[in-house]
């Protein structure tokens, strides 16, 4: 029997939308889509792996609200976030003939998100969307916020465009069919939320945690909500990045990289990625001065006893120091050549350090991948 849902908003004046998360709410998802449609006309695009389980669900759902709607799939994997595969999805976008009041809902993962929500910011100029995020990574991180983006050879993430959902439906059923890996992943940017802001829930997490891996719905529940609210809290805050926003990038500068290293295969993915990346931003912050040893300790216990790698050698035993520096530059939050981390001075107690010495960046990489 399915639960009433909960609801949040991400509060953007003209542009806020709700979060919705939820039990069965697939089959009723016309029920929370339907009012915010300029026409009952969609298109849903998806990925190989996630329309197997979840398409004919959503589709009929909308289908007995007379929703018309047209499935546009993808591959699964980081491969799909790319230049070629976003022509193809704007080729077959066009194909479909759609006009300003068509709405792309985007059904699956990160990737899958990330791609739809850059489509619908130019497809005729600008269409509406909603996300429908299936894996734990994208319910708590990047289906909400509006960051929209491909990966080039360059680098993760650097074309794209901020472009806000009319709606973000996190059914919460999807979760069961996610693999275990993927949901460990995801785990790691959960953890995250706790050590940017909220001490409370990283110590919960530390007493908890194998209840929200485990399956423990009321447990994952909380963990999705508590992740949801901060981040539609600090999106409220700062839409386009100029000051806090920054701060839910904790682990990413060093987890980009070795993602670019790694080719966005399947060798390493995001949310593995950002774990090991908040290892190094904890040594980091400790060769600042910033944060004491037992601190990056407790949070290698959390990250480890969930499985999730906290290394470079925990995914390949050799790396290259010099093209992992290099790859540091083309993050985003560089700026005239001086690179920006995440840092923290606690749990909970994270800062943006600007100006931060490349030596002790590089000594941080060369330490952990030695």
């Amino acid at each position: 029997m399915a639960h009433e849902p909960e609801h949040l908003t991400v509060a953007l004046g003209e542009r806020s939308y709700d979060i919705v998360i939820g039990d069965a709410l697939l089959g009723r998802a016309a029920d929370y889509i339907a009012p915010l449609l300029p026409s009952p006309k969609v298109m849903i695009i998806s990925d190989e792996q996630v329309a197997a389980h979840y398409m004919a669900p959503l589709q009929a759902g909308l289908n007995k609200a007379s929703i018309a709607s047209q499935p546009i799939i993808v591959p699964a994997g980081e491969a799909s976030k790319s230049f070629a595969r976003f022509e193809w999805l704007m080729d077959a976008l066009l194909t479909l003939q759609p006009d300003r009041k068509t709405t792309l809902i985007a059904l699956g993962g990160g990737v899958v998100g990330d791609l739809c929500g850059f489509a619908a910011s130019v497809l005729l100029r600008g269409v509406p969307f909603i996300q429908v995020p299936t894996s734990l990574l994208a319910q708590v991180d990047s289906s909400v916020g509006g960051k929209t983006g491909i990966n080039t050879q360059a680098g993760k993430n650097l074309v794209g465009s901020f472009y806000q959902p009319q709606l973000v439906l996190i059914d919460t059923d999807t979760l069961r069919t996610l693999p275990a890996r993927e949901l460990r992943a995801g785990y790691a940017e959960v953890v995250k939320y706790g050590l940017i802001d909220d001490a409370p829930f990283f110590n919960w997490l530390e007493a908890e945690g194998d209840q929200v891996l485990g399956g423990s719905e009321p447990a994952m529940a909380k963990a999705i909500y508590t992740s949801c609210a901060s981040k539609a809290r600090i999106v409220a805050a700062d839409e386009r990045e100029g000051g806090v926003r920054a701060l839910l990038n904790l682990g990413h500068t060093f987890g980009h990289a070795l993602e670019a290293e790694c080719g966005y295969g399947g060798e390493l993915v995001h949310g593995e990625a950002v774990a090991i990346g908040m290892m190094m931003a904890c040594r980091l912050s400790e060769k600042m001065g910033q944060l004491s040893a037992d601190v990056t300790q407790r949070v290698e216990a959390l990250l480890g006893h969930s499985g999730l790698p906290v290394s470079p050698r925990d995914v390949r035993a050799s790396w290259d120091a010099v093209a992992l520096c290099k790859h540091l530059y083309a993050d985003k939050k560089t700026e005239s050549g001086a690179l920006t981390f995440i840092t923290l001075r606690g749990i909970g107690q994270a800062v943006v350090s600007k100006n931060v010495d490349v030596a002790l960046a590089r000594a941080v990489i060369e330490e952990s991948i030695a």
